[in-house]
C-alpha cells in the first residue's frame, strides 16, 4: 500500500520517446510563442517575461497542488517554462546587454547551483525521486533555468558562433544522438544523461523555432509566428491524446 501511494504521488511522466518528441515540440513552441508576444505583438521582452512568468507561477502552483499526474497540466507547465525562458533570455541578452555568451555563462551557473542545492537538500536529482512538494519546487526551478539557458545557448550558436539556424540544429541534434549512444552502450549515470538531454533539447527547439519564423534574409522560413505556434500546439495535443502517458514510478 505504501509503495502504491508513493507511485500515485509521482506527477512527472515516464521518460519515453514520446516524452522527448513532446519536449522538443514544447521548446520550439516556446520560441515561436515567446517571439509572437514580445515581437509580433510589440510588447517587448520585459512585458512578455512578466506575462509568461505569471502563467508559469500559476501553472507550477497548480502542478504542485495536483494529487496525481495530469499530462495536460504537466505539459502546460513545461510550455510555460519555455516561453518565459525565451523572453527572459532575450531580455537579458539584448535589453540588458549581457550578450549571448555572458547570458549563457550566468544561466549555466544558476542551473548548476540549482542542481547542487537540490542534491544537497534531498540527496538526489533523479526524476524518479520527485514525490514531494519540495522536490517539485527544485524540479521546476531547475527546468526554468535549463529552458532559459537553452534559449541563450541556441541564440549564441546560431548568431554569435555564426552557425545559423540549420547549423545550430545539426550541432544539437548530433549532441543528443551522442547521448542516445551513451545511454545504449555505457553505464553513465542515467540521471546525468537525462538532464543533459533535457538541457540540449531547449537550444534545439530555440534554433528550430527561429528557423521557422525568422526572415528569409536571416536564414529563416519567414512563417507567421502565430501559425507556427498553432501548428506546434496542435502537434503536441495530438501526441498527448494519441500516446497516453503514465506517471513515472518513484525510486532513485
Amino acid at each position: 500500500m505504501h509503495s502504491t501511494t508513493r507511485q500515485a504521488l509521482t506527477k512527472v511522466p515516464e521518460v519515453t520517446l514520446v516524452f522527448w518528441l513532446i519536449k522538443i515540440g514544447a521548446t520550439t513552441l516556446g520560441e515561436t510563442a515567446g517571439d509572437a508576444v514580445s515581437m509580433s505583438m510589440q510588447l517587448g521582452y520585459l512585458a512578455g517575461t512578466a506575462i509568461f512568468a505569471a502563467v508559469f507561477v500559476i501553472a507550477v502552483m497548480a502542478q504542485i497542488r495536483a494529487r496525481g499526474f495530469h499530462p495536460a497540466l504537466y505539459w502546460t507547465t513545461i510550455i510555460a517554462t519555455t516561453t518565459v525562458g525565451t523572453t527572459l533570455a532575450d531580455f537579458a541578452d539584448r535589453s540588458l546587454g549581457i550578450g549571448y555568451a555572458g547570458g549563457s555563462l550566468l544561466l549555466l551557473a544558476l542551473l548548476a547551483a540549482s542542481l547542487l542545492l537540490w542534491r544537497a537538500t534531498l540527496g538526489t536529482v533523479a526524476v524518479r525521486s520527485i514525490a514531494s512538494p519540495k522536490a517539485e519546487m527544485f524540479y521546476w526551478a531547475t527546468i526554468m533555468f535549463s529552458q532559459t539557458l537553452g534559449t541563450a545557448l541556441g541564440d549564441w550558436t546560431a548568431d554569435t558562433a555564426g552557425l545559423g539556424y540549420t547549423g545550430g540544429a545539426l550541432i544539437f541534434s548530433l549532441l543528443l544522438a551522442a547521448l542516445v549512444v551513451a545511454y545504449r552502450t555505457t553505464r553513465v549515470s542515467r540521471t546525468a544523461l537525462f538532464w543533459s538531454a533535457f538541457i540540449l533539447t531547449r537550444p534545439l527547439g530555440a534554433v528550430v523555432g527561429d528557423f521557422l519564423d525568422k526572415p528569409l534574409s536571416q536564414g529563416g522560413l519567414d512563417l507567421s509566428r502565430y501559425s507556427a505556434s498553432a501548428a506546434l500546439i496542435g502537434t503536441i495535443v495530438m501526441l498527448i491524446l494519441v500516446f497516453p502517458q503514465r506517471a513515472a514510478r518513484t525510486g532513485h
